[in-house]
C-alpha cells in the first residue's frame, strides 16, 4: 500500500463540525465573533477572537479542554487506524489550525498515524495567547487560485500540486482525498484520472462536484456519515492494492497488456460511483 496517499481534510470530515465555530461558541463568544466576522477574513477573525478570549481570562487550557470534547465523527478513527495499518500515507489539509487539530489528534492517539499536516499555522505566544495565521500570507499577496471556492488564506489545490510534485519523486501513485466544504472543491480538480474523490454526500463539496462533474477526472465515491466514509475507503484501499498485485504479478511474467484489461478483470468490490 506504500503507493497510496489518503489526503483528509478535518473538519466535518474528522470531527464532524467546524473547530473555529465549536471553541467560539463553547467560550461564550459567539456575539462577538458574528459582530467581527463581517468586517476581516475568517482566519483573521479567528486570530482577533483568541487575542480577546485571552483578554477574558480564557486559557490554553481552557481552549484544549474545549477541543477535546469535539465530537468525532463515527468509525473514523478505526479507519485511519486500518489505513495506516496497510501501508498507506496519511496526510491532513485543512483550513483549521495546527494547535486546533494536533492537540486532537493526540487526544484521540492518531497523531502518529499522520506524515504531513498542510494548514494555517496556530501557535502559543510568549504571554500565553494562541495565535493563529494564514496558510498563505494574503495580506502582502494572493495565492494566484482562480477558484472563487478558495479563502484568501489557503488554497487547498495549491497544496495538493505540491504533494503531487513530491509524490512523483517518491514513487507514490495514487492519491485518495476527502473532504466536505466548498474549500475541498479545487484539491478535487487537481486529481488525476487514477485517483479517487471521497465527497461528503449534501455538503458544499457534493453539491459542486456534481454541477462539474466533467471538471473531476478522479473517480468520485460519496459517503453520509463515518460507517460508509469507513467502508468506501478501506474498499478502495483494498482495490487499488488487488489491481498493483495483479499488475505485477502479470509484469513478472514479462507479459504486457493493456491496463484497462487488468481492471476490467478486477472484481467490481467497489459501489458505483455516485
Amino acid at each position: 500500500m506504500a503507493g497510496i496517499v489518503v489526503v483528509f481534510d478535518f473538519d466535518k470530515t474528522i470531527i464532524d463540525l467546524d473547530s473555529d465555530n465549536w471553541v467560539v461558541d463553547e467560550l461564550g463568544a459567539t456575539d462577538l465573533f458574528n459582530q467581527l466576522l463581517p468586517t476581516m477574513p475568517w482566519n483573521s477573525v479567528m486570530d482577533r477572537m483568541m487575542k480577546e478570549l485571552h483578554e477574558q481570562g480564557k486559557t490554553i487550557k481552557d481552549i484544549e479542554q474545549v477541543l477535546k470534547r469535539a465530537p468525532v465523527i463515527a468509525r473514523v478513527v478505526p479507519a485511519i487506524k486500518a489505513a495506516h495499518a496497510l501501508g498507506c500515507d496519511l496526510r491532513i489539509v485543512s483550513d483549521a489550525n495546527l494547535f486546533y487539530i494536533e492537540t486532537i489528534l493526540n487526544h484521540l492517539g492518531i497523531s502518529d498515524c499522520f506524515t504531513e499536516i498542510h494548514t494555517n499555522p496556530g501557535y502559543v505566544d510568549e504571554e500565553g495567547k494562541l495565535r493563529i495565521r494564514p496558510h498563505h500570507d494574503f495580506h502582502t499577496s494572493s495565492h494566484g487560485c482562480s477558484s472563487n471556492t478558495c479563502p484568501p488564506n489557503m488554497c487547498k489545490g495549491l497544496v495538493i500540486e505540491r504533494i503531487q510534485a513530491s509524490l512523483a519523486k517518491e514513487g507514490k501513485k495514487r492519491m485518495i482525498y476527502l473532504g466536505d466544504g466548498a474549500g475541498d472543491f479545487c484539491p478535487s480538480l487537481k486529481l488525476k484520472e487514477q485517483d479517487f474523490v471521497m465527497p461528503r454526500k449534501d455538503f458544499p463539496v457534493w453539491k459542486l462536484i456534481n454541477e462539474n462533474r466533467n471538471l473531476v477526472k478522479a473517480e468520485i465515491h460519496g459517503w453520509s456519515d463515518g460507517e460508509e466514509q469507513e467502508h468506501i475507503l478501506l474498499q478502495i484501499i483494498k482495490t487499488i492494492s488487488m489491481e498493483d498485485n495483479q499488475f505485477l504479478s502479470v509484469d513478472c511474467k514479462f507479459q504486457t497488456i493493456p491496463i484497462n484489461a487488468v481492471h476490467e478483470a478486477m472484481p467490481k468490490a467497489l459501489p458505483v460511483p455516485y
